[in-house]
């Protein structure tokens, strides 16, 4: 017996190109997927099931055929009714080819809501800077991505590691070279402005290394919290990246562009014949700038670490979910117990983490003005 009886057993529904579908990922307690229309910026969540069926909406298979995958693996024949409320869904969103982008059909998905653009004020606000921001990263990316191959990333990484191995072996001299960089105006804003210049290549790798992977970046700007301003760069559909190591990779890339950022400096700290003054800039920027990379690793919102751990644990809202599982684990509450065995181990090992990088982060603040008051 066909699993889509009448018409519609030879339909062969088909999305639209820029329908952009993720990985499962924990929500709470349940198992969710994210389906986005990267035209509009709309998009949605959808349980397992429903994803089954729309991600093997290619126009190459008909619903028959998708209804009896979807026999063979749930057990269960759709009727008419069923794939007319999932069609007429797609429709209304506008995600079928050829179908006009409109409302949402009743019972329709929770949906993901969509950014609120921010007021610009003195005070705050924020402005982009280039008028095709996925143009400006694809140049960048064929500038540049020739250094995200193994044969150039993985010496690169070994300079880095090499070089935070002396940052830690030298590190009570590099903090009094931080603290001595205050009696000096010219090189304190010099050493500030080349830690902006980091953080600015810091979000344009973000964006190079999410295009190396098929992703776009949406927009690269400036961002101001007077007094402080930064750039930014927003990649439209990290979520959506094919694998989980390329979204762990976009994430991790900031980080490690401060890191490769400081590899000069270090050499000319190490090898060149500087004076004092430029030697002890050199110095405290390798310090500051390690600590800012770092910082950025941290696992909690909206720091690039919580994007990580969001991936390595499969979960969107990361920190939400795993308090909300807490609070009921610590009441030895029924619902805890309901929770699917990966969200049981997800949440509380993210929260394990986040602790002891926090106690990490603690000791070493403590030991660090220990150092500088007894020196």
């Amino acid at each position: 017996m066909s699993a889509v009886p009448g018409a519609l057993t030879s339909y062969r529904p088909a999305l639209r190109p820029r329908v952009l579908l993720s990985d499962p990922l924990l929500d709470g307690a349940a198992t969710v997927h994210l389906i986005k229309d990267a035209e509009t910026g709309n998009s949605f969540k959808v349980g397992p099931k429903e994803h089954f069926l729309i991600a093997r909406m290619d126009g190459e298979r008909s619903l028959g055929e998708i209804g009896e995958e979807y026999a063979g693996a749930y057990g269960r024949r759709l009727g008419d009714a069923h794939w007319q409320r999932l069609l007429a869904l797609l429709g209304a969103k506008g995600l079928l080819a050829g179908a006009p982008a409109g409302s949402a059909a009743p019972g329709a998905p929770a949906a993901v809501p969509a950014p609120v653009p921010e007021k610009r004020t003195l005070l705050r606000g924020s402005l982009p800077l280039v008028a095709d921001a996925d143009a400006t990263t694809a140049r960048l990316h064929r500038a540049f991505g020739f250094l995200l191959v193994p044969g150039a990333m993985v010496p690169l990484l070994a300079l880095v590691l090499a070089m935070e191995a002396v940052v830690v072996a030298r590190s009570g001299e590099l903090l009094l070279a931080a603290r001595g960089l205050l009696a000096n105006p010219v090189l304190l804003t010099g050493t500030a402005i080349l830690l902006w210049v980091s953080t600015a290549l810091h979000e344009l790798a973000h964006g190079v290394v999410a295009r190396h992977y098929g992703g776009r970046v949406a927009e690269i700007g400036l961002r101001w919290r007077l007094p402080a301003v930064i750039m930014y760069c927003t990649v439209d559909d990290y979520l959506y990246l094919g694998a989980r190591r390329h979204r762990v990779a976009t994430a991790l890339a900031g980080a490690v562009m401060n890191l490769v950022f400081l590899l000069p400096f270090c050499a000319l700290w190490l090898f060149a014949p500087l004076d004092d003054a430029t030697h002890d800039a050199f110095a405290a920027l390798l310090l500051l700038g390690s600590v800012q990379a770092f910082a950025m690793l941290v696992p909690l919102p909206p720091l690039d670490g919580y994007r990580i751990a969001g991936q390595l644990a499969g979960a969107t809202g990361l920190a939400a979910s795993a308090g909300a599982y807490l609070r009921l684990a610590l009441r030895r509450s029924p619902e805890a117990a309901a929770y699917p065995r990966r969200a049981r181990i997800a949440y509380p090992a993210y929260a394990a983490v986040t602790v002891l990088v926090l106690a990490g982060t603690v000791a070493a603040v403590v030991a660090a003005a220990h150092h500088l008051l007894t020196a």
